[in-house]
């Protein structure tokens, strides 16, 4: 690693999120192109950096920064140019020879010490004295904090931000508890205070460490979709995570209950917020749950609202069964309704019925589901603009700090909803946080209308909200059965129906959209899906390439979606002379990719943008499973954007390029909520658990015009028979079952 030593002549580009910066190092006379993590660095600065000399193939031969540290200038020029370089705001390169004229050698000394003799100087009066020392001493300060921080490896990046959290604290957190990091600061996770621990000397028997250890336990299985975990499963995780035994854990469990950081439910264990969240959503349930009708529900009243729902269909020209006619009754006389269904049983065609009633009554009607493509088939589906819950709420800039693990809604209970209705589709995928946030949204005399699938895996976040609900049985609810003719005529649908009840299907490619293709040899499944998608599908389908979706139960292994991902992306966009690129990690991502967001960010902006490329939305917030294009990759800026499939274009910095990954295969789990014209899914065997009858039947209903399965028939006649799902520990349905005075069950339901 080299070192090299100058001053900062003038910053070409610096990212205000990151730090990420490149920027003109004059070096004895000669200018040098640096480029690294340098956040809170000016113009004018001295520094002392470390790193290697590249060569980039555009820009030619650069430094890059590993690690530095500012030096304070000692003569009169570096002191003056320092000051006259724009770091210190409201002093210029005038004013500050005027300075270091009148003070020399001694002006730094000055400005710290005796800040009041700056008036000294024509032009600077007390008031701007003082903002000058504050500023020397703020950027001071700053400077020692990163030079403390790098002795135990933390990135300068990283150090801003625990410095922006913590200021002048920070040096008692180092010494006393790291592990408050882990809380406080966003991008620190226990593994990373472990480590800082480690170097700092602290034991690993520390009631800090314990505790932190425990909260990060909770936090992995909230991470696994879970709301709480027996206490017997937290000690056997906890002793293994830390090493410890789980004699030395239990007095801890007990000592963060009575800090209120836990909560003890018989076995049950949860963290506070994920508690009261499913508390929460149970009391907001129940006081939604209301008669709507302005009497009480007389037989005469029904008959009149059946006999006008008789008329409006046959109005509208359409076909309801029994069922249908009485999910629209139950969705006019209450203020919840559940309204759940597979494939084809007609929700599409009932959530309209219900729109048309409610519209023809002069009411507000919002619609809304969890993912942008969601939001755009139910738009599809109803003529009716329906938008992603998030921005339906309202989601806002107004974070902690740069934390973005949390989302902050301009809709609340302070600022409800302006709806008569509100339905949202999809509501297998909303987890306890999300849907938390829209009940507090939503004012008791509001029609709340929840559609979904129940059968269709559980949210990618904590929770299992819909089934949960739906076996509570405290709520009106209608589950409609019936095929309609129309998909009837649809392999898709009809083996989907029966997978859900354990039927084997024929799998003799006697069908018209349900193929087969026995396959045994890995590289024989690649080279035909790659056939697949660049030739036969998208000619069957009507469609494009891009619009093919490869499904796959896994992500590692070689039919995972990160091994299949790096094939396809060789075929379907080579590389070339045309195309720009940039690596990151193990990927490469190249303009044409299709990618996909893998995190929650509440912060990244978006824009959409009309004709001539003007802007004519915008907002925040790129949310887990959101796929899209490259569009441009910009080495200048360090940025790449990335067009989503709603037409939200966003600018993601370099350095946060590991919240995207290549979404040429994705797995199944992260398909819930879309729909492809075609779906290849790769099954030739895997673990049991994951290989099940839940995870066949919602890849499959992912798919609108066909589905090819590449490899084992007798691998997908095993998930039909494999019952057997990863289970997951929620309460939702006990503390609805309490708040609503239902008959107590005997223990907490671990569904999956």
């Amino acid at each position: 690693m080299e070192s090299i030593t100058g001053y900062v002549d003038h910053i070409v580009f610096q990212n205000s999120e990151n730090g990420y910066t490149v920027m003109i190092l004059m070096m004895e006379g000669e200018e040098v192109t640096c480029v690294g993590m340098c956040k809170g660095l000016g113009q004018g600065e001295n520094i002392t950096a470390e790193g290697e000399y590249i060569e980039h193939p555009v820009y030619g031969r650069q430094f890059k920064i590993q690690n530095y540290e500012t030096v304070t200038p000692t003569d009169r020029v570096g002191m003056e140019r320092y000051l006259g370089s724009g770091a210190i705001r409201g002093v210029g390169e005038a004013l500050a020879a005027r300075i270091v004229k009148k003070f020399g050698d001694d002006t730094f000394r000055i400005i710290e010490e005796e800040p009041e003799r700056l008036a000294e100087v024509k032009g600077i009066s007390e008031r701007k004295a003082q903002e000058i020392a504050i500023q020397m001493e703020e950027k001071k300060d700053l400077r020692e904090a990163l030079v403390y921080l790098q002795q135990y490896g933390i990135s300068n990046t990283l150090a801003v931000k625990i410095y922006n959290t913590y200021g002048a604290e920070m040096y008692s957190v180092m010494r006393e508890n790291p592990y408050r990091l882990a809380e406080d600061v966003s991008g620190v996770g226990f593994r990373i205070a472990d480590e800082i621990a480690g170097r700092i000397g602290i034991h690993t028997d520390s009631d800090y460490r314990i505790r932190s250890g425990i909260l990060y336990t909770l936090l992995q299985a909230v991470g696994e979709g879970h709301c709480y975990l027996p206490l017997e499963q937290l000690l056997c995780r906890g002793a293994e995570l830390l090493g410890v035994t789980e004699d030395n854990i239990r007095p801890q469990v007990d000592n963060l209950i009575v800090d209120r950081k836990l909560v003890a439910k018989g076995e049950a264990v949860f963290t506070a917020p994920y508690y009261y969240a499913e508390l929460n959503c149970a009391n907001m349930l129940r006081n939604l749950n209301i008669p709507m009708a302005e009497s009480e529900n007389l037989p005469s009243q029904d008959m009149a609202i059946r006999k006008r729902l008789e008329r409006m269909a046959e109005n509208l020209s359409m076909e309801l069964d029994e069922l249908q006619l009485k999910a629209v009754e139950e969705s006019i006389k209450n203020g919840l309704f559940i309204l759940s269904g597979g494939p084809g049983t007609g929700k599409t065609t009932t959530i309209n019925m219900i729109i048309r009633y409610f519209e023809s009554e002069g009411m507000d009607i919002f619609l809304a589901a969890p993912t942008g493509r969601a939001a755009k088939r139910m738009t599809e589906a109803t003529g009716f603009e329906a938008k992603t819950i998030h921005r339906l709420l309202e989601l806002n800039s107004a974070l902690s700090g740069d934390d973005s693990r949390k989302a902050n809604f301009e809709r609340n209970q302070e600022n409800p909803l302006e709806a008569d209705v509100v339905i949202i589709d999809e509501m297998s995928m909303v987890d306890i946080q999300l849907f938390q946030a829209l009940l507090k949204a939503i004012l008791p005399g509001t029609r709340l209308i929840l559609v979904g699938d129940v059968d269709q895996l559980p949210s990618v976040g904590p929770g299992q909200v819909l089934r949960d609900i739906m076996n509570s049985k405290a709520f009106p609810m209608v589950t409609l059965e019936k095929i309609f003719r129309q998909a009837g005529q649809s392999d898709i649908v009809v083996n989907a129906h029966r997978i859900n009840k354990g039927e084997q299907i024929a799998l003799d490619n006697k069908s018209k959209d349900f193929f087969l293709l026995e396959r045994s040899d890995v590289n024989v499944i690649y080279k035909h899906m790659i056939q697949l998608i660049q030739d036969k599908l998208p000619r069957y389908v009507n469609a494009t390439p891009f619009d093919i979706q490869v499904l796959t139960p896994m992500r590692k292994g070689s039919l995972g979606c990160e091994t299949l991902n790096g094939i396809l992306q060789r075929y379907l966009n080579p590389a070339d002379p045309c195309k720009k690129e940039h690596a990151c990690g193990n990927a490469v991502f190249r303009e044409g990719d299709k990618v996909m967001q893998i995190k929650n960010n509440y912060q990244l902006e978006w824009e959409i943008v009309g004709r001539y490329n003007i802007p004519i939305d915008k907002g925040l917030g790129v949310f887990n499973g959101d796929m899209g294009r490259i569009r441009e990759i910009n080495d200048t800026a360090a940025t790449l954007t990335v067009e989503f499939d709603d037409g939200r274009r966003v600018n993601y910095p370099f350095s946060g390029l590991e919240e995207l990954e290549l979404s040429y295969a994705i797995t199944i789990h992260k398909s819930q909520g879309s729909e492809y014209p075609a779906v290849i899914l790769p099954l030739l065997g895997g673990p049991r658990m994951l290989f099940n009858r839940n995870l066949l039947y919602t890849g499959i209903t992912r798919a609108r015009n066909c589905v090819t399965i590449l490899g084992s028939s007798e691998t997908v006649r095993n998930m039909i028979d494999n019952v057997s799902e990863n289970r997951r520990y929620t309460a939702l349905e006990q503390r609805i079952r309490e708040v609503c005075d239902l008959p107590e069950i005997c223990c907490l339901r671990e569904e999956a």
